[in-house]
């Protein structure tokens, strides 16, 4: 999902075409929140290969996902999606364990890699380090960051855990809960949409994983 970051696509959106076009049956989608940069131009100029959906007005981080994850699914039938924010630079190999991972555990909803700091490449990042929790006052707090201290990554966190959330950052959904659970709730517009999500997913039965295996910066 893309609002006025053509910097961003330019930067990471090549490695991101790279490392999917390895998992067979993978693909890029790039859908537009109405940017008023020079996203489109970038996109139809620079990465003319890769389906672009054109939105008229910003609807926002959660009505641009269900709008788009909408439209995929009436057309391509997709049985997982990832959102990946735009600012994602994607490692070697990292989409394959979270494949392999929701092919193996049907009771599994959602799961997401490791996010460490972009600029400090050896420590957690604040948006979701290592999976979320919540405590007894509704406060969200992370294996890996408490408020604002980030471990760095020692290998402390290497073994797959249920969580209660996982960041939207990078978060691959089985689409079939997605749409039974009615998306993204689009009054929070931006922020705190994806701990939503992986609460009425856990209400329904369905665990939220990190995958170790995996890890993309942020």
């Amino acid at each position: 999902l893309n609002w006025n970051t053509e910097g961003f696509l330019r930067d990471f959106l090549p490695g991101l075409l790279r490392s999917v076009a390895k998992v067979e049956g993978a693909e890029v989608v790039v859908a537009d929140n109405a940017s008023t940069d020079g996203s489109i131009k970038v996109m139809s100029e620079e990465f003319p290969q890769v389906k672009t959906l054109l939105f008229e007005k910003n609807l926002g981080f959660t009505g641009g996902y269900n709008r788009a994850f909408r439209e995929l699914r009436d057309t391509d039938r997709p049985e997982y999606f990832l959102l990946i924010n735009s600012d994602i630079e994607v490692t070697e190999g990292w989409l394959g364990p979270l494949v392999e991972w929701m092919d193996s555990h049907p009771d599994c909803g959602a799961c997401a890699p490791k996010l460490h700091s972009w600029q400090e490449r050896d420590k957690f990042e604040y948006a979701g380090a290592a999976g979320g929790y919540i405590d007894r006052f509704g406060y969200p707090f992370c294996r890996g960051r408490i408020m604002k201290h980030l471990e760095e990554d020692h290998g402390q966190y290497d073994s797959p855990a249920d969580v209660f959330w996982a960041t939207g950052a990078c978060l691959m959904v089985r689409s079939s809960v997605f749409e039974s659970l009615g998306g993204l709730d689009e009054r929070f517009f931006a922020h705190m949409e994806e701990i939503d999500l992986c609460w009425r997913m856990q209400l329904e039965g369905w665990k939220v994983t990190v995958v170790p295996q995996s890890v993309v910066y942020h």
